[in-house]
């Protein structure tokens, strides 16, 4: 179900029926920030959250379409926060749009997936990457968690395999190395692969899904024909085994577009 509130009461209470938030809820909230496009994970409510900045994310519109269109599918209660003018915006500026459909103008055709060394090595045994919770069912993970837990995320997230780009996929690499959240993109850690995949492609194909906002695939995905170039210490040519998530992804991407004359 749907339903839209203008601001969430400081009680930290659903306003919809005054109770504490579960996992059967999540909500999409607008914003005045100035810090992010977007911003995600579980509130201090209890309440997982995704965030948009009406002055820094254009496409909020968009975003909050698919939070609506993937939640709907997913049965989920979702709560807006928004005021009714903003909800109808967004409504009619995504009349004709779902969320699976296939690549958008301002999407980017290309997005990263970055993993561990070892994790690499278990991915091209596969030939296909494989999400969290499909790697644990096949007990081929380490992991009690995945590392999104400690942001909030729900269980069902980890059905998905996860994309991005620039130093976020390096973030991930980095915390699941140091079993928490760190952010310093400037912090040691040991690069594995960074996955470049043709995401106009995944898109035309069914496979990609937006649930308001990441850009991700459900269960599996395989390598060939989407994987365009793994980048490595070794194929970017970095000596030894460790850098920066900063450093590492401004040199792999550096390359990439050089390489295939396509800007990330």
């Amino acid at each position: 179900m749907l339903y839209r509130v203008d601001s969430l009461p400081q009680t930290g209470k659903n306003p919809i029926n005054g109770r504490k938030f579960d996992e059967r809820w999540i909500v999409f909230q607008l914003t005045d920030s100035v810090a992010y496009r977007l911003l995600v994970g579980s509130q201090k409510n209890g309440v997982y959250s995704i965030c948009a900045s009406r002055v820094c994310c254009p496409e909020w519109h968009m975003a909050g379409g698919d939070f609506v269109s993937f939640h709907t599918a997913m049965n989920k209660n979702m709560l807006l926060v928004m005021n009714a003018q903003e909800q109808a915006e967004m409504e009619q500026r995504y009349v004709g749009h779902v969320y699976n459909e296939p690549l958008r103008d301002y999407e980017p055709k290309v997005l990263v997936h970055s993993t561990t060394t070892e994790s690499w090595q278990q991915i091209q045994s596969d030939g296909m990457l494989k999400s969290w919770n499909r790697l644990s069912k096949e007990r081929i993970l380490r992991e009690a968690q995945p590392i999104g837990s400690h942001l909030g995320d729900p269980i069902d997230f980890s059905d998905y395999i996860m994309f991005g780009g620039g130093v976020h996929s390096e973030i991930v690499v980095m915390s699941r190395q140091k079993g928490k959240i760190t952010m310093n993109p400037q912090a040691e850690y040991e690069p594995g692969a960074r996955l470049y995949f043709d995401f106009e492609r995944i898109a035309a194909d069914g496979l990609l899904v937006r649930d308001g906002a990441h850009m991700k695939v459900r269960e599996m995905l395989p390598l060939k024909p989407y994987l365009l170039w793994a980048a490595t210490m070794d194929t970017v040519g970095m000596p030894g085994k460790k850098s920066t998530p900063e450093q590492f992804s401004k040199v792999a991407d550096t390359i990439f577009e050089e390489k295939f004359e396509v800007k990330l």
